[in-house]
């Protein structure tokens, strides 16, 4: 399996894209499952409060993870005159977990959803939480990054909505889904996961759940298991499919990457013991983790030319995007082990702020954009211009949320939020 990691590392011009071995029953890699909690498995419906904390923690990295694409050299709608690799070199691992670590969430969030609703009530709530969204977003959140990035060849900004209705797909045209390629993705992988979803709240999936414990309860299982299978999903796909477009027609490998964490999410949150064994190996998942950031890191230092390692560029870049996909489960595993651990905790302004991530995370993009547009032409250092982008654009989702998306039922209804009962737009 090989991809042009090394190309998109060296090249501005690349467009950023993601690069990318049985079980034994009593002598597991780590630590013995014989010291979990072996009671019945039961479904948990409760808020979880880590779940909800760790979303947040998640869309405050989108925030200042595309943030950075103004300023690094890695390919973006938008650029400053000025480009730095210093944020790459953190950027180069969130890059790996954070779409991960949402779809992991989204997969237990998803399972929560289903509750006590019929199949046919749940494609009805997610067509209205994610595909009224997804085509408001579409004509309206979206355009405007088109725009800014093309400003120069329009008179104004209607002279340029006009094209959207051409219906072009960008890059060529002004129509395209953007940031919100994540909203079609989930609305696509509910409606595939729904079999699966309506089996596992059934009593009809008691043994596969206490099969799928035994491969899973061990930090072994946990950490090999997942990423294998992903492994092996990328091998047979990259070769026909090695970009990561989010066009969905010719996304596949990627596309199934990522719903591998969706699916995943979905199994260890219905599994009342196994999301309890991920918690308890916590310090095991975290030690495999650093083992494996040695390579990855070692491989990308190697690309920008700190260390030599002494192998074909072939040979790293398939070491690279191996280690890569491991990084990817290892750290979302990882994170929510320990916000498991730590995080389980209400707070009076978490509900709040929950309820706000997704107009949060629709507008965000198209935020940083707009404001970034005006304040790289300022005659400041890279780091000013970074952090007042970030806050500003804090500062405006916020706002806008509260006074504009948050009242108003018709706004609520456009950002897939539930709407306020008793009350009018």
């Amino acid at each position: 399996m090989r991809t042009l990691v090394f190309d998109f590392i060296k090249s501005p011009s690349q467009t950023i894209k993601t690069a990318l071995l049985s079980r034994r029953s009593h002598v597991p890699l780590f630590k013995s499952r014989n010291t979990m909690n072996q009671q019945t498995i039961t479904i948990n419906d409760q808020r979880r409060h880590d779940l909800d904390w760790l979303r947040l923690i998640a869309i405050i990295i989108l925030l200042f993870f595309h943030t950075g694409m103004w300023f690094n050299t890695w390919g973006w709608h938008v650029k400053n005159n000025e480009t730095t690799t210093s944020f790459q070199y953190w950027m180069i691992w969130s890059h790996f977990f954070r779409m991960p670590l949402l779809l992991f969430i989204s997969g237990a969030g998803t399972f929560m959803a289903l509750g006590k609703r019929t199949p046919a009530q749940f494609r009805r709530e997610r067509f209205r939480r994610l595909f009224i969204p997804l085509v408001f977003g579409m004509f309206i959140i979206v355009p405007p990054q088109i725009y800014y990035e093309h400003i120069k060849e329009y008179n104004g900004y209607w002279d340029f909505y006009k094209t959207v209705f051409n219906f072009v797909p960008y890059p060529k045209g002004s129509f395209s889904w953007h940031h919100l390629w994540f909203i079609l993705y989930l609305l696509i992988y509910s409606l595939l996961a729904l079999p699966l979803l309506t089996y596992l709240r059934s009593e009809r999936s008691e043994k596969f759940k206490k099969k799928v414990f035994a491969l899973l309860s061990s930090p072994a299982g946990l950490l090999f298991i997942p990423s294998i299978l992903m492994l092996i999903s990328q091998i047979i796909l990259r070769p026909f499919f090695p970009e990561e477009t989010h066009d969905l027609v010719k996304d596949w490998a990627y596309f199934t990457f990522y719903f591998s964490f969706f699916v995943f999410g979905i199994l260890c949150y219905s599994n009342a013991n196994l999301w309890n064994a991920i918690g308890q190996n916590r310090k095991y998942l975290l030690i495999a983790l650093i083992f494996i950031l040695i390579p990855f890191y070692s491989c990308y230092f190697h690309f920008r030319e700190l260390i030599t390692l002494p192998w074909t560029i072939d040979t790293i870049e398939t070491i690279f995007d191996v280690t890569a996909i491991f990084v990817s489960w290892f750290t979302v595993i990882t994170i929510i082990a320990y916000g498991q651990h730590y995080l389980n905790k209400p707070h009076k302004w978490l509900s709040i702020a929950n309820e706000g991530l997704y107009p949060f995370y629709i507008l965000h993009q198209t935020v940083i954009i707009a404001i970034g547009y005006y304040i790289v032409q300022l005659p400041w250092g890279i780091a000013v211009k970074y952090w007042t982008i970030s806050f500003l654009t804090l500062i405006s989702c916020v706002g806008f949320y509260l006074a504009l998306i948050r009242p108003f039922n018709a706004m609520r209804f456009l950002f897939g939020m539930k709407l306020k009962l008793g009350k009018t737009s």
